[in-house]
């Protein structure tokens, strides 16, 4: 992660934060998808080095479980 750039570790703060939360919600109702994501986000600052990375995948992630709750 680039430390140099405040943006980008608030992004990693909140996105990891948004991570955490969906993990402990996915753990105690016993769902594998938001226990996923909420993996990915909460790991995900921590190997990636680009904001736009980082909003991207988070996007896609959280855009599947949408798609995925509304499709059933």
């Amino acid at each position: 992660m680039n430390l140099d750039n405040p943006a980008v570790l608030f992004s990693g703060l909140v996105l990891g934060a948004i991570g955490m939360g969906m993990f402990i919600y996915g753990k105690k109702q016993q769902r594998l998808d938001c226990l996923a994501v909420g993996a990915v986000l909460g790991l995900l600052p921590m190997v990636a080095h680009s904001m736009l990375v980082i909003w991207g995948v988070a996007a896609v992630c959280l855009g599947g479980m949408y798609a995925k709750s509304r499709v059933g």
